[in-house]
């Protein structure tokens, strides 16, 4: 478990920032940026969930968080290789069993959903809207983490993870529009 006893630690004070490893990074290099995003998205999950009454997607929401910062910790441990990323009880790694929950959420939620006949505005109802800023906000972090990939090895199963959250968002901003009967649908040139 994670005690912290003091906030602010001074050490960041000349522009980095300490990773798992002890070693340092700027604030601004790309594993910083990919793990700056995904707290981003976690914050943005997080407002979502508490935009929730119902306790089943709340509750999805909730082990999303938590699964998100199991993936900010993965980025913080950096690898000598790409075949370095097993899970030990020293490192905390992303696995793909919590990749199959987000799979099998997804199916689960996506049952009584209507096909798709048209692209989806990212709105609705005030939790649907909020869902849809997190599944964008975790797109921002996929992207950050796939530009870090090409510079560093990173682990492929996060990758996975991350992509798979923002379908399980997208599915569950429909699920919160009435099962879709409330997504605002796209309409090409409608505003011509």
């Amino acid at each position: 478990m994670v005690k912290l006893n003091k906030i602010y630690t001074r050490t960041g004070d000349d522009g980095t920032t300490g990773l798992v490893d002890g070693s340092r990074a700027a604030k601004h290099a790309l594993r910083i940026e990919a793990i700056g995003r995904v707290d981003e998205a976690n914050s943005a999950v997080g407002l979502a969930a508490a935009a929730l009454k119902d306790t089943l997607h709340r509750d999805a929401l909730m082990r999303v968080q938590n699964d998100l910062f199991d993936l900010g910790a993965d980025l913080a441990t950096p690898a000598d290789d790409k075949d370095d990323f097993a899970p030990s009880d020293m490192v905390l790694r992303i696995v793909p069993a919590q990749t199959d929950w987000l799979e099998q959420a997804i199916d689960s939620f996506n049952e009584n959903l209507g096909p798709l006949t048209s692209f989806v505005l990212p709105g609705g109802s005030e939790a649907a809207a909020r869902t849809h800023v997190a599944r964008a906000t975790t797109r921002a972090a996929e992207r950050a983490m796939t530009r870090l990939a090409e510079e560093e090895a990173i682990n492929p199963a996060a990758i996975a993870y991350v992509n798979r959250l923002s379908d399980l968002l997208f599915v569950l901003a429909r699920v919160l529009n009435d099962n879709g009967g409330s997504d605002v649908k796209w309409v090409p040139g409608g505003s011509r």
